[in-house]
C-alpha cells in the first residue's frame, strides 16, 4: 500500500517515514518495518485504541496507544490474513515488531524523546539434550540408516521417510542449522564427496554473530554494540559509537554461507537420503530447477511429491518422524526418546564451522 492507500493521518505519515528509510536499512528490515505499518493501520480506529492516535505519527507512540497495539498485536488480531486472525504472534515475530517500534520512534519523535516500549517476556526454554544422550543419538542413527522398515503396533516409519529423518538428523548434529536454513539447503550446499555441509546463515543470525565479535574485543556488552550498529545507539557517549563502529569496519564481513564437516556416519545417511530424494523429484514432472535438498514424500495441498519444503512443512516432517520413531524404537537397548523440537536439538550442539570453504 502506498501512504495515500491508509486510512487514518497518522499511519499515511509513518508509512511515508518508512518509504523514507529506503536505502538506509535492509529489504528484510524494509519489509518488516512495512509490516508494522499494516498493524497500526488495522489497530487504529478500534476501540481499543485512543481516538488522538489517528492525528499524527507522533500519536502511536505514546504509551497510551503503544499499550492497546502490543495487546492486539501479541493477540494476532492484527494479522494481515483474515484467516490466521486470532492466531497469537510468536515471540520471534513480536520481538521484531517492538525492534521496529524502537527503529520507528527514533525516526518520528523528536531527538533525545524517550519512548515506553512494551516489554517482550522471555520465554522458558525447552530442555536440551545432554551431551552423552547426543552421542548415543549418533550411534542410534548411524544403526539405524541400513535396517530394514521399521514397525511397531501399526506404526510404521516407511524407509522413504527414515531416510530423509536420519539425514536431517545427521545435519542437525553437525551443523547446528535453523530449520529456515535447513529448508534453504540446496544440492549446492553439498561439498564433494560429502565431506562438508554448507548453511546460509539467515540475516538475524549474520547480525548476532558481528555483534558478538565487535563485543568480544570492545569489552562492550552486546546490547549496546547491537543499539549502536543499528543507528540507535545515539544515547551512548561519542567515544563509544565510534569505538564500535571502528572495530565493525575492520573485521571481515560475516561470511553467507558456513561450511562445518560431515562425519563419517553422517556422510552415509545423507548419502542414503540423496538417493531416495532422486527418485521422487524425477518421478513427477516438476518444473523449474531440482535443486532443494529436502522435497516432500507424499502429494500435498502444495502439489505433488518432490516439492521443497518449507520451513513449516520441515519442522512438521520432523517432528511426525521423530514420534514415529521414538514408538517404534522403545524399548530398544539404548534408545531413549529424543525431543520432537528441532531447536532442542539444534541448541544442544556445539558446532565450529570449517576455516576455508571445501568448495
Amino acid at each position: 500500500m502506498t501512504p495515500k492507500q491508509y486510512g487514518s493521518p497518522s499511519v499515511r505519515q509513518l508509512a511515508a517515514v518508512v518509504d523514507g528509510m529506503a536505502g538506509t536499512v535492509s529489504e528484510g528490515r524494509l519489509r518488516q518495518l512495512r509490516m508494522v505499518v499494516g498493524m497500526f493501520d488495522r489497530a487504529v480506529g478500534r476501540d481499543e485504541m485512543p481516538a488522538r492516535a489517528s492525528r499524527s505519527a507522533a500519536q502511536l507512540f505514546t504509551w497510551a496507544a503503544l499499550r492497546p497495539f502490543w495487546d492486539l498485536a501479541a493477540a494476532g488480531e492484527l494479522r494481515h490474513w483474515d484467516k490466521d486472525v486470532g492466531k497469537p504472534l510468536p515471540v520471534t515475530t513480536l520481538r521484531v515488531v517492538r525492534n521496529c517500534l524502537e527503529m520507528l520512534a527514533a525516526q518520528v519523535l523528536p531527538a533525545g524523546r524517550r519512548v515506553r516500549l512494551p516489554e517482550l517476556e522471555v520465554p522458558e526454554l525447552k530442555p536440551t539434550v545432554g551431551g552423552r544422550s547426543l552421542a548415543a543419538l549418533y550411534r542410534g542413527m548411524v544403526d539405524l540408516a541400513p535396517r530394514g522398515p521399521l514397525e511397531r503396533d501399526g506404526t510404521a516409519l516407511s524407509p522413504e521417510d527414515r531416510a530423509r529423518l536420519l539425514a536431517m538428523v545427521a545435519v542437525l548434529l553437525d551443523a547446528a542449522p535453523r530449520s529456515g536454513e535447513l529448508a534453504r539447503q540446496t544440492l549446492d550446499d553439498l561439498a564433494p564427496g560429502l565431506v562438508a555441509v554448507g548453511v546460509r546463515r539467515q540475516s538475524q543470525r549474520r547480525d548476532e554473530a558481528r555483534v558478538g565479535e565487535v563485543a568480544a574485543v570492545t569489552g562492550l556488552h552486546p546490547s549496546t554494540v547491537a543499539k549502536v550498529l543499528s543507528g540507535l545507539g545515539h544515547d551512548r557517549s561519542l567515544a563509544t559509537e565510534a569505538r564500535v563502529l571502528e572495530v565493525a569496519a575492520a573485521l571481515p564481513p560475516v561470511p553467507e554461507v558456513e561450511w562445518f564437516e560431515l562425519r563419517e556416519g553422517s556422510r552415509v545417511a545423507v548419502r542414503r537420503w540423496l538417493e531416495v530424494r532422486q527418485q521422487l523429484v524425477e518421478a513427477v514432472p516438476l518444473t523449474g530447477q531440482k535443486t532443494a535438498l529436502w522435497v516432500s514424500l507424499v502429494p500435498t495441498k502444495a502439489g505433488p511429491t518432490g516439492l521443497p519444503l518449507m520451513p513449516q512443512g520441515l519442522r512438521q516432517a520432523y517432528a511426525r518422524g521423530i514420534t514415529a520413531l521414538n514408538w517404534v524404537m522403545a524399548g530398544e537397548y539404548g534408545w531413549s526418546p529424543l525431543p520432537t523440537t528441532m531447536e532442542q536439538v539444534r541448541r544442544s550442539v556445539d558446532v565450529v564451522p570449517l576455516l576455508e570453504s571445501p568448495v
